[in-house]
């Protein structure tokens, strides 16, 4: 495995939600806390940013090629083209206090995404799944959310509550979860986002712990792939072989470690043997 790569000295304040582009040959990823939705074209290392309506979770590309966004609120269409950010559908007005957190889109072209309090101070995230126009809450009970991921066969899928340091698994048949279980728990770092390569191997961020935690489909631990920063938010796969793992990184929580870490908020790329899975697109 090859040495991490810095490519971005971005600075962002809580990076996250890497997401390879192939149309575009891009990594998309985004600055929740800076209100940033930023690209980054692999080919010649060409840079955009947009500034967001408010703090954006994750940004998806979707089969007409626009971008689905999660921002606080709802979700949002973004046309790359136009700059413009316009509302899909309100999420969660019955709890102001949350913002959206972390997607994924599903082989179906569903899009399943988390919510958290802003503070962290409540219980109060859920994982939703926005399919045919509606959303549907699938759990609930989460302090803080990432992910969700699934296995390449599509039955199983994992879901993150950070703060506790755990993941679960759940089974999945058709957009419906059943037996929700204890995966895996990371005590060296909390439980960021997720990914998983074509072998099934999940792949971990680990915020304050130094790197991304590698776990087989057992749940047992089987390496960790090491960064020179401290808060790793979530690796993906990229590239046109998918044997590019992106990473996005954070100072949030540790500003006084910049002097000794002057690359935390960086995004990383780390050359791996295994390829990732197809990135999917959402079906709108």
């Amino acid at each position: 495995m090859a040495e991490p790569e810095l490519v971005w000295d971005v600075g962002a304040e809580l990076g996250e939600g890497p997401v390879w582009d192939d149309g575009r040959r891009a990594v998309w990823f985004v600055d929740i806390k800076g209100r940033k939705l930023h690209r980054y074209g692999v080919a010649e290392g060409a840079r955009a940013s947009w500034t967001t309506p408010d703090q954006i979770g994750f940004a998806l590309p979707a089969e007409d090629g626009s971008l689905v966004c999660g921002i606080r609120g709802g979700l949002y269409r973004f046309d790359p083209d136009r700059g413009s950010f316009d509302l899909i559908i309100r999420v969660e007005d019955d709890r102001p206090q949350n913002r959206l957190n972390d997607g994924f889109v599903a082989p179906d072209g569903s899009l399943w995404f988390g919510s958290m309090d802003d503070s962290e101070a409540t219980v109060s995230g859920a994982l939703y799944r926005f399919h045919n126009g509606e959303i549907v809450r699938h759990d609930d009970g989460y302090r803080v959310t990432n992910g969700p991921a699934m296995s390449p066969d599509g039955r199983t899928l994992y879901h993150h509550d950070t703060t506790e340091r755990r993941i679960f698994a759940f089974s999945h048949a058709d957009g419906v979860l059943t037996d929700k279980r204890l995966f895996a728990e990371t005590p060296d770092g909390f439980a960021d986002g997720p990914s998983v390569d074509a072998e099934g191997v999940l792949h971990v961020g680990l915020f304050n712990g130094w790197g991304v935690a590698r776990f087989a489909p057992s749940g047992d631990r089987i390496g960790t792939i090491r960064l020179p920063v401290q808060t790793v938010t979530k690796a993906a796969f990229g590239g046109d072989d998918l044997r590019d793992l992106y990473c996005t990184t954070a100072w949030l929580n540790n500003a006084d470690k910049r002097a000794e870490q002057p690359t935390l908020g960086g995004l990383f790329r780390v050359r791996v043997e295994t390829p990732g899975l197809p990135q999917h697109r959402v079906r709108l």
